[in-house]
C-alpha cells in the first residue's frame, strides 16, 4: 500500500497509459495443424511524428512561432514522455487562461486538472522559477532604472498570478544596481499589512539609498486604490527623512502593470 505521493504518480499515469506497441499472439493449441503463429508488427505511437515536428519548428523559427498551447506541449514532454501532451497542454490553457497564467498558477490548482499529478505540476512550477531567477539575473546586473522593461517583466513573472497580495522591495545602491529583492509581507486576496517604519529600518540594514515598491492585485486589476496611493505617500515620507528616495511603486496583475510615478499619483 502507497502513500498519497504514490497514489498521484499512479493517477498521473494510468491517465496516460498506452497500449502495447508490440507482442506476440498466443501460440495455438498443440495439436491443431496448419496452424501458423500470428505477430503484431510494431507500431510508432501517432505523437512522435508531432513532437519531432513540433521541436524543428522550435529549432528554426523560435518560441514566437508556437500558439501558446504548443509551447505548453513542449514543456511537458519531459514530464510525460510517453503520451500525447497536446490535449493536456490545451486543458491547461482552458482552465488559466494564457501559457504565462498556467506557469504563475499555485500547484494546488494545476494538479485539479486532469492528467496533472505532482510531477507535472512541480516541473511546471520549476519551470516558472527558473523563468524569473533569469529575468532577475538580468537586472542584478546593471542600474535598475535603465533597465524598466526587464523590471516590470521580473515583477510581472514574480507575482502577477500570485492569489494573494504580497508587498514587495526592490532595494537599490547609490548606483540603483539591485541589492536586494524581499518579500515583506503577505496578506489576503485584497489587503495585504505595511508598515513603513519596517521599510526604513530594512533600507538602513541593507544600506539601500533607494527602493521601489512592488505589490500585486489578485483580482486581475492593477488599478491602485486610495489605500495604494496613502501608503506610498507615507513611506515615501517615512524613508525621504533617511536619505532614502523611493522610485516608484509598480502594481501588477494579471491583465497588466501600474506605475504610480507614471500615473504621477506620486
Amino acid at each position: 500500500m502507497g502513500g498519497k505521493e504514490d497514489d498521484a504518480d499512479s493517477n498521473e499515469r494510468s491517465f496516460f497509459a498506452e497500449l502495447p506497441l508490440s507482442g506476440d499472439l498466443p501460440e495455438p493449441p498443440s495439436g491443431r495443424s496448419g496452424a501458423k503463429k500470428q505477430a503484431r508488427a510494431p507500431q510508432t505511437p501517432h505523437y512522435h511524428g508531432h513532437r519531432d515536428r513540433l521541436r524543428t519548428r522550435f529549432r528554426e523559427a523560435g518560441a514566437g512561432a508556437l500558439s501558446d498551447y504548443e509551447l505548453l506541449e513542449m514543456l511537458l514532454f519531459r514530464s510525460i514522455p510517453r503520451a500525447d501532451t497536446k490535449g493536456l497542454a490545451k486543458a491547461l490553457i482552458n482552465r488559466f487562461g494564457s501559457f504565462a497564467e498556467v506557469l504563475g498558477a499555485p500547484e494546488h490548482l494545476l494538479r485539479e486538472v486532469d492528467g496533472v499529478g505532482e510531477a507535472v505540476a512541480v516541473d511546471l512550477k520549476a519551470i516558472a522559477g527558473a523563468a524569473a531567477r533569469m529575468i532577475r539575473g538580468e537586472i542584478s546586473r546593471r542600474p535598475v532604472l535603465g533597465s524598466w522593461t526587464q523590471v516590470i517583466d521580473y515583477c510581472r513573472a514574480a507575482m502577477a498570478f500570485e492569489p494573494r497580495e504580497q508587498f514587495r522591495i526592490l532595494f537599490l545602491d547609490k548606483k540603483n544596481v539591485l541589492i536586494a529583492d524581499e518579500v515583506q509581507q503577505s496578506g489576503t486576496v485584497d489587503h495585504t499589512p505595511v508598515y513603513p517604519r519596517e521599510v526604513a529600518r530594512r533600507a538602513l540594514e541593507l544600506s539601500a539609498t533607494a527602493i521601489i515598491l512592488v505589490h500585486n492585485h489578485p483580482s486581475g486589476d492593477p488599478t491602485p486604490s486610495r489605500a495604494d496611493i496613502e501608503m506610498t505617500k507615507t513611506i515615501i515620507d517615512t524613508t525621504r527623512t533617511l536619505g532614502v528616495v523611493v522610485h516608484d511603486h509598480i502594481i501588477v496583475g494579471r491583465n497588466g502593470h501600474a506605475s504610480l510615478k507614471g500615473m504621477q499619483l506620486i
